[in-house]
Parts: structure tokens; C-alpha cells; sequence
């Protein structure tokens, strides 16, 4: 009788250990995201208005989820090197930090992006919100919109502007005010804000259109002039600086940040996490106020769903503005 009951506890335990190997991949896949560092995959260089947001951002969303978040650099063609890099890395612990215009202008300018944005991004969270800068060097003397048309228009042809890259936001804006005012401005495309902005201080191009952080500093101590910024306000930092539409040009269309997974690798609970994630961020007096003074607005974070709407709105608008301007990129 005992060697009966030893027989059937020995099989009992061999079929346990069995089954052991079979458990731990679904223990694994049960684990909570993140279950290792995140990579946060920025489009922009070092030193941006991007980089320096998601900087911001990293050690409360490490605070939030018990995992560290590093930034990655990925520049270039406005942001599809970032999107495809992500959306490639087939890994839902890889997450883009991207502006708008990466995510809502490409479809309508590149006719042949690797990836499909709306299919293999999905939209987690909107991050901020601005306009953007139009600067200019100050020993040209345009220091408003009115001063630019009137040396544009006594100038034709010979004014140039940069921008971040073919197709982005500030090659639309410049492309708009063209339009609008009808003269001729060359527009000047460069892989790095950071070296617009040199090229900026230095002359090497009278003006250009940046983000809303990175010129801060050089308007304050006079080595840039602050011709005007697009969107619906003025921005936090510099109150005194004049929207387009203050100066006669409507220009209501705001820019914001985003977070977005690769859809490939990740699912609805993934994004709702790392949404909870950036609202509990963005509460922060601290965060906010550090986004501030950087100047963007860092209103409440929408929910996942509510912002892929938003991302649709936006589409129409930049959409037009890219018809408007008749832009492909080949």
C-alpha cells in the first residue's frame, strides 16, 4: 500500500515538472507592461524642443511604471527615420515621441512612406501644445509679419527661410504666408533645428521657422527677433511675442507632441497603461511648470481614444494646407 502511494506521488511530481516549462512562457506573457526599460524614440536632435520635452518627461513615466525610459535620437525627413524605426522594431517597449506634423502631414506629402500611419501607429497620448516660432537674424530688421512682407515684396526672390525638413510644419506655415501675402520666399529645409538655429544667429540664413522652445533663449538676450508664432495663444514664455493671427494672418492650427506604440507589438492594455501613465505626468506642478518654461502649454492629456479623433481633425486641416500649397515630396 505505501509503495502504491509512493508510485502515484512520484508520477504526481513528474507531471508537475511536466508542465513547468509550458507555464512559464504564459506566466511571462502575463507579466505587466513595461517588464523591461523603454526605449522613447525622439525625431529631432539633441537639444530641441522634442528632445527636451521627452527628457522631461522620462523620469516620471519611469516614477509611473516601474521601468527606466531612455531617450533615442532618430532625426531626419521630418520625422519618417523615428516613425519607421519604431514601427520596424516590432517591440512594444519601444514607444515614438513625435510632433505633429511627423504624424499628421507625411501621408499627404511622401506618397511612399514605409509604414502606414494610422495602421501601425497607434496613438496613446497628446503631450503639450503650440504654435511655433518665426525668427529672424536681427540685422535684417524683421521684427513683425508687416516688416517681412514689405522687405519680401521690395526683395522678391531673394529672401530664404528654413524650416526642419521638407513637408514639416514650419515648410507648410512658410508656404501658407507665401500664398497669403503673395510673395516669394525660398524655403531652406535642414535635417537639425540645431543647425537652423546656428545658421540663424550667425546670418548664414536670415530667418527661419523652429519650434517653440529651442529660440527662447537667443529672443530673450537679443540675438534672434520673434517675427510672430502660429496657433490659437501666445506662448507661455514669451506672452510678448504676437500670433500670425494678431498680425492679420489667420494661423489657428496648433502643434502638439504625441506618444504612439508600434501596432504590431502592442494592444489596447499596453496604451491605456502608458496613457494613465502621462495623465498622472502631466498632473505634476513641477512637470507643468517646467513645460512652461520651455514654452508649451501642458493641458490635462486626452484619453487614447478621444486624441486618435483629434489626430483625424488635424489631418484635414494640414491636409489642405499641403493641397493648398500643391507639396509632394518625390
Amino acid at each position: 500500500m505505501n509503495q502504491l502511494r509512493i508510485e502515484r506521488r512520484t508520477l504526481l511530481m513528474a507531471a508537475m515538472a511536466a508542465a513547468l516549462p509550458a507555464a512559464i512562457p504564459l506566466a511571462r506573457a502575463a507579466a505587466p507592461w513595461p517588464s523591461k526599460p523603454v526605449r522613447l524614440v525622439v525625431t529631432s536632435s539633441p537639444g530641441s524642443g522634442g528632445d527636451v520635452f521627452a527628457r522631461l518627461l522620462a523620469p516620471g513615466l519611469q516614477a509611473a511604471l516601474g521601468q527606466p525610459f531612455y531617450v533615442e535620437n532618430k532625426v531626419g525627413a521630418n520625422g519618417i527615420i523615428a516613425n519607421d524605426f519604431v514601427v520596424k522594431s516590432n517591440d512594444a517597449h519601444t514607444v515614438l515621441f513625435a510632433p505633429s506634423s511627423a504624424i499628421v502631414i507625411n501621408p499627404f506629402i511622401q506618397p511612399k512612406l514605409p509604414y502606414d500611419t494610422q495602421r501601425d501607429l497607434l496613438p496613446v497620448g497628446q503631450i503639450g501644445l503650440s504654435g511655433i516660432f518665426l525668427v529672424a537674424n536681427p540685422e535684417t530688421g524683421i521684427a513683425s509679419l508687416a516688416d517681412l512682407v514689405r522687405y519680401a515684396k521690395a526683395n522678391p526672390g531673394k529672401l530664404s527661410c528654413g524650416s526642419w525638413g521638407n513637408g514639416s510644419s514650419g515648410h507648410l506655415a512658410l508656404e501658407g504666408l507665401k500664398a497669403h501675402y503673395g510673395i516669394d520666399i525660398h524655403h531652406v529645409p535642414y535635417k537639425a533645428l540645431s543647425t537652423e538655429l546656428s545658421d540663424i544667429i550667425g546670418n548664414n540664413i536670415p530667418m527661419g521657422f523652429m519650434d517653440i522652445a529651442s529660440p527662447v533663449p537667443h529672443i530673450r538676450n537679443g540675438k534672434l527677433l520673434a517675427v510672430g508664432v502660429t496657433g490659437t495663444q501666445r506662448a507661455p514664455a514669451t506672452p510678448q511675442v504676437p500670433t500670425f493671427t494678431d498680425q492679420g494672418f489667420k494661423f489657428d492650427a496648433d502643434g502638439w507632441y504625441g506618444m504612439f506604440l508600434p501596432a504590431g507589438s502592442s494592444n489596447p492594455e499596453m496604451v491605456e497603461r502608458l496613457n494613465q501613465a502621462l495623465v498622472q505626468v502631466a498632473q505634476s506642478a513641477d512637470i507643468r511648470k517646467k513645460f512652461e518654461d520651455q514654452n508649451m502649454a501642458l493641458p490635462a492629456v486626452k484619453p487614447a481614444a478621444e486624441f486618435a479623433r483629434s489626430i483625424q481633425s488635424d489631418m484635414k486641416i494640414w491636409g489642405g494646407l499641403a493641397k493648398l500649397a500643391d507639396l509632394k515630396m518625390s
